[in-house]
């Protein structure tokens, strides 16, 4: 019950009799080991020798007698009765869940889990405050698990979050009932398939970590100069007041005091009086143009920064949708056209190689239940090619409604499309946006022929204006991937 495999070897020996080996793999992380023993345990080599320097455990030498660690104190969950069951769970000043898997062999974190899930008991209770009641419907529940085992009926499993491995098993486990699951034939293909997949996972993450500190340089630079921007514009506010003060002064100055440090008049805007400092050095013609240039001034800079707050908002607004586009790329083709798209926005320097690198990504195609061809874009060229090149008039297009996403195109073939099919469209716009994983997510979708690109702007830009809305979750697990 414990991860340890045990070959057992039938050799002759040099009078030509049978004899017995051993070739034990001990799978336990950091501390695995594969130990070669004779026939009476006694080890002949390993892998990694221990000596008693390295472990006050268990000496893993040449001549030393083998035996499997840590175990002793553990019982066997196959067998355990009742009294003893309570006994190894009260015995330790642990949580329920952890109790459980340092009193049992072969019983993981997990595992342990799953059985307090299923006998409806919170894993971090002490086992001391459970009711016998409880003691016998967690027993219960224990021994009905593991009569899965004895009776080798195993469901090798892996449970996916978002397309990612997150976690495998031999048998079932309900509490991770909101993942997505799938189940193979054997073990081995499992391990092969998880193991696969995240080493893939992990290498996109890798490769991908210099373009995601590219883009977050850039956007918290944007960030920072989007609020300096927006506090400049604060300062412009009270831009039509100094142009209302000048005009008052013209109006109402010609009685003024030549010391005069103040101008109380009527705002002829307003109805209401008001008072106007006055510089008592300069004349009120000259006060009046005082408060002229201020006001022009201050236009000046609310119109400039009316522009680039704009163009600030929209870097930021395409940044976040690179951000979006390298959360969902799956492969290093994926990664080159990201790369390439920050490279024809400025953001990267290209540098010039003989060997050009060849980009084959392809957008996601899935096909709806009701047999329509559904494309979504992994990254702004590709939301472009598909939205401006790809897509027909009538075709549907798809979006995240304010917030980066991909663009979700549904090929009609002419076609009016049934409700499920809008709905799977709107599930996979929420799912490729930014809003991944929440409850509700609001999705905008109209005909493709009413889409625009806005003159100048950045690839995946579009503006619509008569569009409808639906509200979709972003489960799409029961939508069929086809290859891109």
């Amino acid at each position: 019950m414990e991860r340890i495999i045990q070959f057992e070897i039938e050799q002759l020996d040099e009078l030509g009799d049978l004899c017995k080996k051993y070739l034990i793999v001990e799978i336990m992380g950091k501390h695995s080991n594969i130990i070669f023993c004779n026939s009476e345990y006694r080890i002949i080599d390993s892998i990694k020798h221990v000596s008693a320097q390295m472990s006050s455990v268990r000496e893993v030498l040449p001549g030393r007698e083998y035996f499997i660690p840590d175990t002793m104190a553990k019982a066997n969950p196959l067998d355990i009765s009742y009294e003893d069951f309570i006994h190894a769970l009260k015995a330790k000043p642990t949580g329920l869940a952890k109790a459980m898997y340092t009193s049992f062999t072969g019983v993981s974190p997990v595992v342990a889990e799953e059985i307090c899930y299923v006998a409806g008991i919170d894993s971090s209770i002490s086992p001391k405050e459970l009711s016998e009641d409880c003691f016998t419907h967690l027993y219960n529940q224990f021994t009905l698990f593991f009569k899965d085992v004895i009776n080798a009926s195993f469901t090798p499993t892996i449970y996916y979050y978002e397309k990612e491995p997150k976690e495998f098993a031999s048998l079932s486990l309900s509490h991770f009932e909101n993942l997505e699951a799938r189940t193979f034939d054997s073990v081995s293909l499992l391990l092969e398939t998880y193991y696969a997949t995240k080493n893939t996972v992990t290498r996109i993450r890798q490769k991908s970590v210099d373009l995601r500190k590219i883009v977050q340089t850039a956007l918290e630079r944007n960030r920072k100069k989007y609020d300096l921007q927006l506090k400049q514009l604060k300062d412009t506010e009270e831009r039509d007041k100094y142009r209302v003060y000048g005009e008052l002064i013209n109006t109402y100055g010609y009685g003024l005091e030549p010391s005069a440090k103040t101008l109380e008049a009527l705002n002829y805007y307003t109805n209401e009086p008001v008072t106007i400092p006055l510089d008592s050095t300069k004349t009120p013609q000259e006060n009046a143009q005082k408060y002229f240039d201020k006001y022009n001034k201050q236009k000046r800079t609310f119109e400039a920064l009316t522009e680039l707050i704009k163009e600030t908002k929209d870097d930021i607004t395409y940044l976040e949708s690179v951000s979006n586009s390298l959360d969902i790329a799956l492969s290093e083709d994926d990664l080159n056209q990201i790369k390439e798209e920050l490279i024809n926005a400025g953001y990267i320097k290209r540098k010039y190689t003989k060997q050009k690198v060849k980009i084959s990504s392809k957008p996601f195609h899935y096909l709806s239940s009701d047999g329509y061809h559904i494309y979504v874009g992994k990254n702004n060229l590709q939301n472009e090619e598909l939205t401006f090149r790809f897509a027909s008039g009538n075709d549907w297009w798809f979006h995240a409604k304010g917030c980066p996403g991909s663009h979700v195109i549904v090929k009609t073939n002419g076609d009016e499309l049934p409700d499920r099919t809008f709905e799977e469209a709107g599930k996979l716009a929420a799912y490729y946006s930014k809003n991944r994983g929440n409850e509700k997510v609001e999705i905008d979708y109209i005909e493709k022929k009413h889409i625009k690109k806005p003159s100048g702007g950045k690839p995946g830009f579009v503006v619509y204006y008569t569009n409808y809305s639906l509200i979709m979750d972003s489960d799409i697990s029961e939508l069929e991937l086809l290859e891109s």
